[in-house]
């Protein structure tokens, strides 16, 4: 069976799942009713039920997804996403069989998240059903290296898997229409509906995003998970990636040495946000939600891919949806 067929979305079109409070169930639902997959991100235990519940109440009995930070996720958040039922799961940052193992023992669809050939392998070594296949165009956090559909081709080469999802440089229908033509069977968007009415971006992030003239790779955000983030810059970024963009060499090297700072409450992140300023090169995960104050846009990680230079409205989910799956002209 079609992947798509088999999750049973009406369009090739799945929404990433931004986690830490980005996609909750007001954009996740939204995605879903207009017919594509909408996600729900990683939160706390209690929240994360909320918000599961928030969709399933606006996605009109169609599928709905989970978003698995794997490094962050607990048993207690497994349980809330095997009792709410979730269809799909999307796993990224790591490989852990014994949880794909879990999921697909409880009739969810894995999808795991990779940017090589050999992550690709690893992951249907492991048991998913499907793979996002990532660029190095996306957002976030970053496993991709390369161009999104020459990672797509390698990988489609390498493993012969069909099931293949494509993440990064997704901003418009002829984006989705090369991905599909290239051999994926959906495109998975973060920019494009992190600019939306749903999302819980916080309103100057967006603008910053809408303002933004580049983007740049770094590891300046990584403490507690040390992994590459693509963002837009902001007063942290022009302070400390000047000379790399990566961020100072004693940053780096600090954000490697807080790697077990996982197994914290994923609110610890957001915490985090609160103490941050951008002349102290100490930075967290966490991202400007709704509601903090406007000031830490300046101090937090401003998550963006490559098509922000592309998206210049905040628009609402269904409509981004009809945008991607080509339905609006």
């Amino acid at each position: 069976m079609d992947l798509v067929d088999r999750i049973g979305i009406e369009y090739p079109v799945v929404q990433a799942g931004m986690s830490g409070g980005l996609a909750t169930g007001a954009l996740a639902g939204a995605v879903s009713a207009a017919g594509g997959l909408g996600t729900v991100g990683l939160l706390d235990p209690r929240q994360l039920r909320v918000e599961f519940d928030a969709a399933r109440e606006r996605a009109n009995g169609r599928p709905i997804a989970a978003n698995l930070l794997v490094p962050f996720t607990t048993r207690t958040q497994l349980d809330t996403i095997l009792a709410a039922k979730v269809n799909v799961a999307t796993l990224h940052g790591s490989f852990d069989a014994g949880l794909v193992a879990r999921l697909r023992e409880a009739g969810v669809c894995v999808l795991v998240t990779v940017g090589t050939v050999d992550g690709a392998r690893r992951a249907l070594n492991s048991g998913a059903d499907g793979l996002v296949v990532q660029g190095i165009e996306a957002g976030g956090h970053l496993l991709g290296v390369e161009p999104a559909l020459t990672t797509l081709e390698k990988v489609r080469d390498a493993t012969g898997s069909r099931a293949l999802l494509v993440a990064g440089g997704i901003a418009d229908a002829a984006d989705t229409r090369r991905a599909l033509d290239a051999g994926a069977a959906a495109v998975v968007a973060g920019t494009r509906f992190l600019l939306t009415h749903e999302s819980r971006a916080h309103d100057a992030y967006k603008q910053r995003l809408l303002d933004a003239d580049r983007t740049l790779e770094t590891m300046l955000f990584g403490i507690g998970w040390p992994m590459r983030h693509r963002v837009v810059p902001n007063a942290a970024t022009d302070r400390w990636c000047r000379n790399d963009p990566r961020g100072p060499a004693a940053v780096v090297r600090l954000a490697s040495w807080t790697r077990g700072l996982h197994r914290l409450p994923l609110r610890t992140a957001n915490v985090l946000t609160a103490i941050q300023h951008p002349l102290i090169p100490f930075y967290g995960p966490g991202a400007p939600l709704t509601g903090m104050p406007e000031r830490r846009v300046d101090s937090t990680a401003l998550y963006a891919g490559e098509t922000a230079l592309r998206i210049h409205s905040v628009v609402p989910a269904a409509q981004a949806v009809a945008d991607l799956a080509g339905l609006t002209t």
